[in-house]
């Protein structure tokens, strides 16, 4: 399954959690696909990968739709997370984690090796990094979230790596090189920024 099309998934489920809101049981696939911004079939194709389908006539039904999206992200387990590196954007974060919780994913745990942060209080415990395995072995984590300077950033990936973590959100202005088998995402939020410049000038 293609990275584009995870994206989109995650993409209807939010679209299909507001139209359930807002009080709808059902949905056509121009519907969704509007507001999603991609073409009914589009999303007929991306649901098609997955055996979803649909009734001409009266559309998918939400709920259901919603449930089977769940499952197929493995949304209706509990996801453990733990987070390194407390400064602006970790404590960002760790503030955020009720959000979080409403998609059975929850931060357990932030670490920093600066003592300061430690007391700190933000929405989660703050540990020193020498408190790595203890924690990812007692809550069974297998993924994490960096958000420390670009030049410990490695270092941190490595070490997350031989303590058994699988999965690394990365937001450290950086790429790591990581095993074939762990799965990074690197989110570099001025790179992200640039692009979105570099397209509105070539709209003059």
């Amino acid at each position: 399954m293609i990275k584009s099309n995870i994206k989109r998934l995650l993409q209807y489920r939010l679209c299909l959690t507001k139209f359930k809101e807002l009080g709808y049981s059902r949905i056509f696939s121009y519907n969704l696909g509007n507001e999603a911004g991609v073409s009914p079939e589009q999303v007929r194709k991306d649901f098609s990968i997955h055996g979803i389908t649909g009734n001409k006539k009266a559309g998918y039904e939400i709920e259901s739709l919603l449930i089977i999206l769940n499952q197929i992200f493995r949304m209706d387990e509990i996801h453990n997370v733990i987070l390194v590196g407390m400064g602006h954007i970790g404590t960002a974060l760790a503030n955020y984690n009720n959000h979080f919780i409403g998609q059975n994913v929850y931060l357990v745990a932030g670490f920093d090796m600066d003592p300061a942060k430690q007391n700190k209080k933000t929405g989660i415990p703050v540990f020193p990094l020498d408190k790595l395995s203890e924690l990812i072995e007692g809550f069974q984590v297998s993924t994490a979230i960096i958000t420390v300077p670009p030049v410990s950033a490695q270092e941190v990936c490595n070490n997350l790596i031989d303590k058994g973590i699988k999965g690394i959100l990365n937001f450290a202005p950086i790429v790591l090189k990581a095993p074939k088998n762990i799965i990074v995402n690197n989110i570099n939020l001025s790179t992200e920024i640039e692009a979105i410049v570099y397209y509105l000038n070539q709209q003059k």
